[in-house]
């Protein structure tokens, strides 16, 4: 691989793992198994050692996971506040080996000294860092991005096991982490509860817990059935933490001893070969526990040990979690259908013999593509070996050719469309088979509808089944479509009822409030997922600016090259397509940022293009928005056309190269303060030593 190589793969992956990780803690909605994203993260992870010119702060590998909101949920009550100390993930592996070379490292780095590991579950829920005063609880914050968290107090105040006062021996102030998780009986029963009011059922107990503990309505929280185990108090926390424990294990037992949920499963090791017996012990116990576990964490015990170990940008060295394989199952394959996506992609996916797999039933897995299929030569008859990737999403990994029935024959992938018979192309490069047809194929035309009203597009109440009766009836083809149906007339069609037909004519009436960033996701345009077009809509502004924009100038912004940047003019320079966002805009739905003339601050860096790389005092976003507000304009690459970098501390080698090669100007974060009006400075905030979680 040469330096280009290098670097496009790089970013492709920063782009790919970042996708992934909103979609994992911010929408509650994984399309990527843990697996996967890991895999792709030490990838990652290898080729930044390989190419230090190409480090940047703003790496996954440098930053955790956000689960901070800024849609609808934190425009109407979640505040975000600072951690006092922030919150990192952990390094993972599913290797025994390198929880083997672990230890080695801590027997070499520690040689002399009396240490032991304290040996933890690692639970599957949503991470949340509590604070307590005077022995009363007084604040409960997500993890968010680390440094930031959304503040979910009065949720937190109605799960059951969470005390609001402690007993004892406490000290005055302090912090204490840990998890939420959502036990396995109350999920069942919510979920029949969605199903039972023809809302999606969730994916898994993890997502479940984290969407309830989102939730706008405290009360309704309190009914979902929460439950809470703590795991880590920051030692910066305590006064004098000495004074009441030297260890990780023993500081958890004195807050169970204030009445605290601290898991009693804990157990300190001595040495390797106990911990690959705490691992073994529970990768069959953990399936009898009432909650999902997907792992084992592994610390030093000794305080003293872990500050002089310390951390890395995003995880502390004392500290590595084991992660359980996905379970398998072996299945028949009954059949293979080939369903046709909004894009006109076609994937194959395998109709199984029902299995149990992670406290689920699984009867379908995707088989991607064709390329898979023909790698796994499956054929209908087969059994074969089905696991949840992250004990998400279900997955074929192999055939156990042993039970390969005699009379089998090879599965051959189609030639036309399965829905409008129209042949299949494949581009060069492109691993899917795809339906050319775009405006014809009904699949790939309900497909779009879907999209258009899914949750995190237009959040507009509807189904399959919904989607399938307007398209047959010639009630929708286009999403304007649906603006123009009225309740009295659904109340004509066979199934609606009054309550269901309100419902959905009030969900599309509350859907024309939607920001300007979802609207453009929810367009369907190929290529363009949710972060995509949020930086889109806020690079541009609105969807004018947009449409004008050439290939090079969308190809500029951040996460934009030149697929996206192409697949979006194309569709901009569609005539259709300018027709039906005309009519959408008819509807009163949003086609420009919210804030307009009204946000702006001042014309202080007026026609001036920005380059924003490093850490500063408050976070990059911050400042992106402040830019756009004193009429200045963000970009997310170095080019002729910059007017200048604003560099913080570490900014990205490359960005500073590259503008001293052009000649660019290259701007402290004190010198840009004094570029805008008095008074706009954002005070800095002060940096504490970082820790667990």
């Amino acid at each position: 691989m040469d330096r280009n190589e290098a670097k496009a793969r790089i970013e492709e992956l920063r782009a790919v793992l970042w996708e992934n990780s909103k979609r994992y803690y911010v929408e509650n909605a994984p399309t990527m198994s843990d697996f996967d994203y890991d895999h792709l993260m030490r990838e990652l992870e290898d080729l930044e050692n390989e190419w230090p010119e190409f480090y940047s702060p703003d790496s996954p590998t440098q930053k955790v996971g956000s689960d901070l909101e800024d849609g609808p949920a934190a425009q109407q009550g979640f505040v975000q506040r600072e951690h006092r100390y922030p919150m990192l993930s952990l390094a993972n592996t599913y290797s025994r080996e390198e929880i083997e070379e672990f230890a080695a490292r801590a027997d070499k780095l520690l040689e002399g000294r009396e240490f032991s590991y304290c040996c933890e579950l690692k639970f599957d829920g949503t991470s949340i860092c509590l604070t307590y005063k005077g022995g009363k609880l007084v604040r409960a914050l997500t993890r968010g991005d680390g440094r930031m968290g959304d503040d979910v107090t009065e949720n937190v105040m109605r799960i059951a096991n969470i005390p609001h006062e402690l007993k004892g021996d406490y000290p005055d102030e302090f912090e204490i982490r840990g998890e939420i998780l959502m036990p396995y009986s109350s999920f069942d029963h919510l979920n029949q509860q969605r199903l039972d009011n023809e809302d999606q059922p969730f994916a898994n107990p993890r997502n479940a817990a984290s969407g309830s503990l989102k939730l706008l309505d405290p009360d309704e929280v309190g009914r979902r059935g929460l439950y809470c185990t703590l795991y880590h108090i920051p030692a910066q926390s305590l006064a004098s933490d000495s004074a009441l424990a030297s260890t990780h294990s023993g500081l958890l037992e004195k807050a169970a001893s204030w009445g605290l949920p601290v898991s009693e499963y804990n157990k300190v090791c001595h040495g390797i070969e106990e911990i690959l017996a705490y691992i073994d012990y529970w990768d069959t116990e953990r399936k009898k526990l009432p909650y999902a576990t997907d792992g084992i964490v592994i610390k030093i015990n000794e305080l003293d040990w872990q500050r002089e170990l310390g951390f890395t940008a995003k995880s502390p060295r004392w500290a590595v979690a084991y992660k359980f394989k996905a379970e398998q199952a072996l299945a028949k394959v009954l059949s293979i259908d080939y369903q046709v996506g909004r894009t006109g992609a076609v994937t194959p996916v395998a109709n199984l013999s029902p299995v149990l797999l992670s406290g689920t039933i699984v009867k379908r897995a995707t088989l991607n593509n064709a390329d898979q299929m023909a790698i796994l030569d499956i054929r209908i008859g087969d059994m074969v070996y089905v696991e949840k990737g992250g004990e998400i999403i279900p997955k074929i990994t192999a055939v156990e050719l042993s039970q390969r029935p005699a009379d089998s024959q090879p599965v051959e992938f189609p030639v036309e469309c399965p829905d409008c018979h129209t042949p299949l192309k494949r581009g060069e490069g492109e691993a899917k088979w795809f339906c050319p047809n775009t405006d014809g194929c009904p699949m790939q035309i309900k497909g779009r509808l879907l999209h258009f009203m899914s949750r995190k597009a237009m959040n507009i109440i509807a189904g399959d089944a919904t989607v399938d009766q307007l398209y047959n009836l010639g009630l929708a083809h286009t999403p304007a479509d649906l603006y123009d149906l009225k309740a009295s007339q659904l109340m004509t069609l066979e199934g609606w009822k009054e309550k269901s037909a309100k419902r959905f004519i009030d969900s599309l009436r509350e859907s024309v409030k939607v920001p300007f960033e979802r609207v453009l996701f929810a367009l369907g345009i190929r290529y363009v997922g949710e972060q995509t077009a949020r930086e889109v809509a806020r690079h541009f502004g609105d969807i004018d600016a947009i449409a004008a924009a050439s290939e090079e100038e969308l190809a500029a912004v951040k996460d934009v090259g030149d697929v996206i940047a192409g697949s979006i003019f194309e569709y901009m320079s569609d005539a259709r397509h300018a027709i039906e966002i005309q009519r959408l805009r008819g509807y009163g739905l949003k086609f420009a940022v919210d804030g307009g003339a009204q946000s702006v601050l001042s014309e202080a860096l007026k026609d001036q293009t920005i380059v924003v790389s490093g850490n500063f005092s408050c976070s990059r976003e911050t400042l992106k928005d402040l830019i756009a507000r004193h009429g200045g304009r963000n970009s997310g690459s170095v080019s002729a056309k910059t007017s200048f970098l604003l560099a913080g501390i570490k900014p990205g080698p490359e960005k500073v190269k590259k503008c001293q090669e052009l000649g660019i100007r290259i701007v402290s974060e004190d010198e840009f303060w004094e570029m805008l009006p008095e008074g706009s400075r954002i005070d800095s905030s002060d940096e504490s030593e970082p820790t667990l979680f």
